[in-house]
């Protein structure tokens, strides 16, 4: 994979799998395959997020540094950005959201699902970890664990490492995404954030080994 398709500065890699969805060419059957065990097993399986190119990362990242966007705690709850330092503010955003270029989201492998045929009426998906232990994705949740594998997934953030918070809902097709991962180097990061105006920047660089390690290789590898 090329840096430019690893830190989500190209489309090259990707293939449509619906008019708003695109994944890298190697998960479209695979997905697919899934999809329709799925639907065998009575579930609508629903990507609420899959491809996320740098620019909508950077956006994003950059209005929860900014405060436009919540920074939430390990429970979900609220934080308030006046009371943290440049440094805690980093960690606490990427406990649930990724650093423009480090987003596994850029590689076309990674899919947060949910089955929108068990989502109440009147009520929004949160992607939050109580919906899938115990609430109404919880049946659905269960199966995917089980089924997943089958086809090639795995859930890299299934247990809390004290990097990036547990996400019941993200798989990645463990066959290129494993590789994708050996390739990215903080150095790529540095480059993608050169003449970027990245909130945070400086603090980011100063402790880029560090935030490397702790919550961009510290996954679940199973």
């Amino acid at each position: 994979m090329t840096y430019q398709e690893l830190t989500g500065q190209s489309f090259q890699h990707l293939s449509k799998l619906s008019p708003h969805r695109q994944l890298h060419h190697d998960c479209i059957l695979p997905f697919k395959a899934l999809s329709d065990a799925a639907h065998q097993a009575g579930f609508t399986l629903t990507i609420a997020s899959s491809f996320r190119d740098f620019e909508r990362q950077l956006l994003i990242w950059n209005n929860k540094f900014l405060g436009i966007r919540p920074i939430l705690d390990d429970n979900g709850q609220e934080l308030d950005p006046n009371t943290l330092n440049d440094l805690e503010k980093i960690h606490a955003i990427m406990r649930w959201s990724a650093l423009p270029g480090a987003s596994r989201h850029h590689w076309g492998t990674e899919l947060d699902v949910y089955a929108s045929n068990t989502l109440p009426e009147d009520v929004q998906l949160q992607l939050e970890p109580w919906e899938y232990n115990t609430g109404h994705q919880a049946e659905f949740s269960s199966w995917l664990n089980k089924n997943a594998p089958k086809f090639g997934f795995f859930f890299p953030y299934k247990t809390d490492k004290k990097g990036v918070a547990i996400e019941p809902w993200h798989i990645s097709y463990q066959q290129n995404s494993r590789e994708y991962m050996s390739q990215l180097t903080p150095e790529m990061l540095l480059k993608a954030w050169e003449g970027v105006d990245l909130a945070g920047k400086e603090t980011i660089i100063k402790h880029i080994d560090t935030l490397f390690v702790r919550y961009i290789t510290n996954i679940n590898k199973e």
